[in-house]
């Protein structure tokens, strides 16, 4: 005669042994998941700091042309600073000296999703000191 608890053991064993794949089942699921997630953050994190690279390209561009530096130089600055590939334009008009730096950053091949390209443009304008004539 089989005692209650006995029956109870073998319930509880058979329910262990159904699920002894789920859990591998599940991770099979989530890690991939996690690892585009946490390449899609490495790609938002690098294009936040080729922006902040961008936005001090301009800023030194522009401080150099504020100091009676000439385009040359400043937009040699700016391009030093900027990312591989960006675009300096100068502007300069009756005192006022304004840089656009332009940057497409396209996502990189590892990342194994399309995602679009990205343009990253700002300006810096400033008063030229002086006649504004280098």
């Amino acid at each position: 005669m089989r005692t209650p608890s006995s029956t109870v053991d073998r319930l509880v064993r058979d329910k262990d042994c159904q699920q002894q794949g789920s859990v591998t089942a599940e991770a099979a699921l989530v890690l991939p998941l996690m690892a585009a997630f946490a390449l899609s953050l490495v790609w938002m994190i690098s294009i936040g700091i080729a922006h902040v690279r961008v936005v001090d390209a301009a800023r030194d561009a522009a401080r150099e042309l504020a100091r009676g530096g000439d385009v040359t130089t400043a937009t040699a600055q700016a391009l030093e600073t900027a990312p591989a590939g960006s675009q300096v334009d100068v502007t300069r008009t009756q005192g006022l000296a304004r840089v656009d730096v332009t940057f497409v950053a396209r996502p990189p091949g590892w990342l194994l999703m399309p995602l679009p390209s990205l343009e990253l443009r700002t300006s810096s304008a400033v008063e030229v000191e002086g006649d504004g004539t280098p």
